[in-house]
């Protein structure tokens, strides 16, 4: 996939620039441009990693493709306590598969969000795994898992194939 295709993934869920969103598990960064360029220079944006490395090769995109970007790069595990402002929107793109109790961590980052905020994920659309991707959930289990943790019921934003796992899908759910 390239940067149009993370921007196609990611369009539908968001509804107007500016705002203040955050990348949980941001990795280099591929989503957290697709974001910057979805929100616009307005918008302020939280990328979080705990790979130091990966959040300086995202830096050094930044400053190539966005330099005019309000963005603040936080090594920290997600999972835990972060002191992150309350969130108009989250992206969560290919990180909770990494997760086995992903109530528990959708119910974390659920805290983060305003009200009526809203949570982007992208993942691939299956629900049995690999060494790789140890525990993906397709859409159709995200759907019934959303709201047990507080969300209102997914929408299926996009698909995209993949080379590794058939393909992925980018869905949105409100916090309730």
């Amino acid at each position: 996939m390239n940067h149009h295709d993370h921007v196609n993934l990611l369009r539908a869920g968001i509804s107007q620039p500016g705002g203040i969103w955050a990348d949980f598990g941001s990795g280099s960064g591929a989503f957290t441009l697709a974001l910057r360029e979805l929100v616009g220079a307005d918008a302020e944006i939280f990328s979080i990693d705990q790979d130091a490395g990966r959040l300086r090769e995202q830096e050094r995109a930044f400053l190539k493709m966005f330099p005019d970007t309000h963005i603040h790069f936080l090594r920290a595990d997600f999972a835990r306590a972060l002191d992150l402002p309350p969130l108009d929107g989250m992206v969560m793109a290919n990180a909770l598969h990494y997760f086995r109790d992903k109530e528990a961590v959708l119910k974390h980052a659920r805290s983060f969000l305003k009200p009526r905020g809203v949570f982007i994920l992208v993942e691939y659309n299956v629900d049995n795994g690999n060494m790789w991707v140890p525990h993906p959930l397709s859409f159709e289990t995200f759907r019934q898992l959303a709201p047990r943790a507080g969300f209102e019921e997914p929408r299926l934003l996009a698909k995209a194939p993949s080379n590794f796992l058939r393909e992925f899908y980018a869905a949105s759910a409100r916090k309730e």
